[in-house]
């Protein structure tokens, strides 16, 4: 296949190129008489008739000049009419047809053509619209070219893409979409309402919610096509992307659902190795320094030496508690408890979340109670309280919310920060990613294993007013 031109000198040549090879085309017409030659010599010609008439009947009849005047008239006037008509008919028949090139030329229908047999101007303008039909053809050529290349690379692309119109009906939909959304079936025509019906409600929850963020979909609940195994219960990782932008005149909105999965899962492997290396590092300085500290009160011992003896053992202690404290906060996500779960009270649970750190409390708490590890969940909180305070956004925009939902309980936890990027936001879940200097990276991975550990699910959004607002859904 011959790819479509790149740039504008390219498109240049090519057009260049296309009324060249229609010009090497022309027919051959002749001798080239204009148009207004043509006319003059019958005016010419009938003129010299009419002059020659009226002198041999002026021979004929000398006295009755008024009467031959009048019959010249009655005669060639006819003739000249009938000569000009002769000459203009085929001039009308080519505008016309002209005209019905032009109507064609707007419904982009360029396979019309002109025939002109004489050799004026007019031949000069058939040529000229012959060359322009051509140049068009070449491009609307290209152009499908071009468009068949990129509905290939669209529809066959990793990311769910789903365009959608004003009134919310589905405008385009390629082959990833049809997958997750509607089990390998037509998207287009149907209404975003319709596909979100059939859909998992982390999924729908995304589509409905503003802005970009990062949420969770279990395997069992993704369409047949989808899922790597049927007995695959773990959960999936999608990031949701949406633009709006108009075209054509009219508002439209594109959703990108891109898969991280995967590439969450190379990227662990990758950063559990680079952890290992930092625990073994860490081990090493802290180990070597202790053997030392050991081996010289050892010999002090071996010589009757007491008096270093508690220097030494105070620094061997605090090189063991400073390791301990290395090695705790590690464990800790490693190996995250069972939830105990127990019943809670709101009121209290979230005054001691409030006695730790400073946050403002929207609506009104459920008065029900619910089940869920108390210290687990508390640390959960705690840590994205605290991303929420470090992101810049002023205290007083820090906020939590609680409400019931259908399936269980929403908490969300917002900020009036800067947000995250995509590329911050496709790596946020991974352990150990931070984008701080002296951060950890796992104040939202062991945010994500504590929800997940409990059935439920985490989800991330840019707000559009601006921040960040992190939504854990805690089934009943």
């Amino acid at each position: 296949m011959n790819l479509p031109p790149t740039n504008t000198t390219d498109k240049v040549a090519n057009s260049a190129h296309a009324a060249t090879t229609a010009q090497a085309n022309r027919p051959s017409r002749g001798l080239r008489v204009s148009l207004a030659a043509r006319l003059s010599l019958i005016f010419i010609l009938i003129l010299s008739l009419a002059l020659t008439c009226a002198a041999i009947l002026d021979y004929f009849f000398p006295h009755d000049r008024i009467l031959i005047a009048g019959a010249c008239l009655l005669i060639f006037i006819p003739i000249a009419i009938v000569a000009v008509r002769g000459q203009l008919a085929p001039i009308l028949e080519l505008f016309r047809a002209m005209s019905g090139t032009v109507l064609s030329y707007q419904d982009r229908d360029f396979s019309f053509g002109l025939n002109w047999q004489r050799n004026d101007e007019l031949a000069d303008l058939v040529d000229a619209h012959n060359d322009l039909g051509h140049v068009l053809r070449e491009q609307r050529l290209d152009l499908v070219q071009r468009e068949l290349l990129l509905d290939s690379m669209l529809q066959n692309t990793p990311v769910a893409m789903l365009l959608i119109g004003l009134r919310g009906h589905v405008v385009f939909g390629n082959i990833t979409a049809r997958q997750l959304l509607n089990n390998g079936r037509k998207l287009e025509g149907h209404t975003l309402e319709e596909i979100l019906q059939q859909v998992s409600p982390s999924l729908r929850e995304a589509m409905q919610h503003g802005g970009d963020g990062l949420f969770t979909v279990n395997a069992s609940q993704l369409s047949t096509s989808e899922q790597i195994n049927e007995d695959n219960d773990e959960d999936e990782i999608y990031h949701l992307s949406r633009r709006s932008f108009t075209l054509n005149g009219t508002e439209h909105e594109l959703f990108l659902i891109r898969h991280l999965t995967v590439e969450l899962r190379r990227q662990e492997v990758q950063t559990w190795k680079k952890v290992i290396r930092v625990i073994s590092h860490e081990l090493n300085n802290s180990l070597a320094p202790v053997a030392s500290l050991a081996n010289s009160a050892g010999a002090l011992i071996s010589r009757g030496q007491y008096e270093r003896l508690p220097e030494i053992m105070k620094t061997i202690e605090e090189r063991a508690q400073h390791l301990e404290s290395f090695i705790h906060g590690y464990a800790r996500f490693a190996k995250l408890p069972t939830p105990r779960l127990e019943s809670i009270n709101w009121q209290s649970f979230i005054g001691r979340l409030q006695s730790q750190l400073g946050f403002q409390l929207i609506g009104r708490l459920p008065d029900e109670n619910v089940m869920f590890d108390v210290a687990q969940m508390e640390q959960a909180l705690l840590n994205l309280l605290k991303n929420a305070l470090e992101s810049g956004s002023p205290p007083s925009g820090v906020t939590l919310e609680v409400r019931p939902m259908v399936e269980g309980v929403r908490i969300e936890v917002s900020d009036q920060g800067g947000g995250m990027s995509d590329t911050v936001m496709s790596n946020a879940l991974v352990p150990f990613y931070s984008t701080k200097r002296n951060g950890t990276g796992l104040g939202l991975a062991l945010a994500r294993e504590i929800i997940e550990a409990h059935g439920g699910r985490i989800m991330l959004n840019n707000r559009e007013s601006g921040g960040l607002t992190v939504s854990l859904i805690l089934p009943i």
